[in-house]
């Protein structure tokens, strides 16, 4: 049976969106001099520290936006001020930077009695006074088609990529004023919503305290039943699912009082020594973010897992959830679910501030970071969503039935399953080791050669969960990994062609192959060119090894690598 909820509690999500940094305005009222003064140190803070505020919008259009709003400082209300500074804000399209728009200033907006939520691929009402027109999918407001209308609202809400932006547009998609500054609707006129049944819905601004005395009807309250993988009210937990995985929840980047994540570590440990299982999941599709380092215990303790690691991310996932992801595919963990919110290289470690006029207070990113040259996972990756290796998407079906799609997806497919392959990617020096060590798998299997399987890292620059540290271990003991001379290998820095050569020579000795020589011609004139490995560069060549057409002005892609190891392998 449905039931009924104020709508000041289902909408207490929106507020928190714009409270963001929990403490809100403390003018209601700003003169024009205030506001002039908000103004400027907004700018100033946001252009000098910054780590690098231009880095999506030239500094010409700030500027051009900040002259707008200065000459609008004498006409415009204090909730249009507001927003004026925010679509300042916003032009740094910084996910972790950000104006909050709260205390007194949300007393002053007005409400649509709705709420929409995205499902699969489409937006549907989620929340409404009616009760027949929830799960309705709808495909435009006022007239407007679905994605217009959320690409609108990225003059207001800071995002550095579209799933982002989606995300924050369902959470204040009810909030009159937004639609009204960005010219979606007039004040005083009804939010049209229209269904993919040509059906409509006419929906009134309230205030707040009209607000909460109406009524909702939400799409939750049909659901017949919640997942046992529900999210749960809990910094991490565990559970064995019915088909014998180990189902690992990761809700937030905090280390909790009351279960020190060692500890955690530990039990999930034992847990396995006691039931071993075929894979490990662990879910960050409800983490925000906080510290990447809370979970590196639990990374220790899955590092030896011999079965199958699988990490499953959605839109939730966020800020340091999006380095654990990336750090769990580093380990070989399959990605499944549905892309993130968060970006693989992104701006973040949030530094507030406060207005001095308004009391407005914003978060501003301190400094950038990098997955694209820290990782080898990260690798090709800029500021983009995290996309899983298996597009698992939650379908509304399942969501009222109760059913998580992912889990049934698992249920379904109990077969390993393999990572994408990204064959475009640039190679790192890490994967191509990776990718000679797997190609001449059998040679070790043998027994006649050392496979490299102690795991001691045996530089000092790797972080000990790479899926590739074994095959570093092998060649390091082999010699055909050196390092830089300094203890260190620099696994994710972008293989070079002539480190390529240099590599699959070595290889070849230490795997006890003998190539023949297939080529004669000359090396490419960008290969010849002056190079600290000119011998190994033509050894290589010789022996067929380095792809004839290829490229050799632009860095070897995965797939080149894996073709030169299974080359050397073959041809040995």
């Amino acid at each position: 049976m449905t039931h009924i909820h104020s709508w000041r509690r289902l909408f207490c999500l929106c507020l928190a969106l714009m409270m963001l940094l929990t403490a809100g305005a403390t003018a209601a009222e700003s003169d024009a001099s205030s506001r002039q003064a908000d103004l400027d140190f907004l700018y100033e803070t946001l252009s000098t520290y910054h780590p690098n505020l231009f880095a999506n919008t030239p500094e010409s259009v700030f500027l051009e936006r900040k002259a707008e709003i200065q000459r609008r400082l004498a006409t415009v209300s204090d909730v249009e001020f507001a927003m004026d500074l925010q679509s300042l804000t916003a032009l740094a399209r910084d996910s972790h930077t950000s104006l909050a728009l709260g205390g007194s200033l949300a007393e002053q907006m007005h409400f649509y009695p709705m709420a929409l939520t995205w499902i699969d691929g489409k937006w549907y009402l989620s929340a409404a006074e009616s009760e027949t027109l929830l799960g309705r999918q709808v495909t435009a407001v006022n007239g407007r088609a679905m994605e217009e209308v959320v690409d609108s609202f990225r003059r207001l809400l800071s995002a550095d990529n579209n799933v982002k932006l989606r995300r924050q547009y369902r959470q204040s998609c009810n909030v009159a004023e937004f639609y009204e500054y960005l010219e979606l609707a007039e004040q005083g006129r009804p939010l049209v919503l229209t269904f993919s049944d040509g059906a409509s819905l006419s929906l009134q601004a309230v205030d707040t305290a009209a607000l909460s005395k109406m009524t909702v009807n939400r799409l939750s309250d049909r659901r017949s039943a919640a997942p046992e993988t529900e999210a749960a009210n809990a910094y991490y937990w565990s559970k064995f699912l019915r088909d014998g995985s180990c189902y690992i929840q990761y809700n937030t980047c905090q280390e909790d009082p009351e279960l020190p994540m060692e500890t955690f570590a530990g039990q999930v440990r034992s847990d396995l020594d006691a039931q071993p299982v075929q894979r490990v999941i662990l879910d960050l599709r409800n983490n925000g973010g906080g510290s990447d380092g809370v979970i590196w215990p639990l990374f220790a303790a899955l590092r030896n897992f011999p079965g199958q690691l699988i990490c499953l991310i959605g839109e939730s996932t966020f800020s340091s959830g999006i380095i654990n992801a990336v750090e769990l595919q580093e380990m070989g963990a399959v990605l499944l679910g549905e892309d993130t919110s968060g970006s693989v290289s992104h701006f973040a470690s949030v530094k507030s501030f406060s207005l001095p006029g308004s009391g407005l207070r914003g978060g501003m990113s301190s400094k950038y970071i990098d997955l694209n040259t820290l990782l080898d996972a990260g690798a090709g990756r800029q500021v983009v969503p995290l996309e899983p290796d298996v597009a698992v998407p939650q379908t509304l079906d399942d969501y009222l039935a109760g059913r998580d799609s992912c889990i049934e997806y698992l249920y379904a497919h109990p077969e390993r399953l393999s990572q994408a392959q990204h064959p475009d990617a640039p190679l790192t020096r890490g994967r191509f080791i990776g990718q000679i060590h797997q190609t001449a798998e059998p040679l070790f299997d043998s027994g006649t050669i050392s496979d490299g399987s102690w795991d001691d890292p045996p530089f000092t620059d790797l972080f000990g969960i790479e899926w590739f540290r074994h095959p570093l271990n092998w060649a390091y003991q082999s010699g055909v990994a050196k390092g830089n001379g300094d203890g260190t290998f620099s696994a994710a820095r972008v293989l070079t062609w002539q480190e390529a050569a240099v590599f699959l020579v070595r290889s070849a000795g230490a795997l006890n192959l003998k190539p023949e020589t297939v080529r004669s011609s000359p090396l490419p004139a960008q290969l010849a060119a002056p190079a600290w490995a000119q011998r190994e560069l033509n050894q290589a060549w010789a022996w067929g090894l380095l792809p004839e057409d290829g490229d050799f002005a632009a860095s070897p892609t995965r797939a080149q690598g894996l073709s030169m190891a299974q080359a050397l392998v073959s041809r040995g």
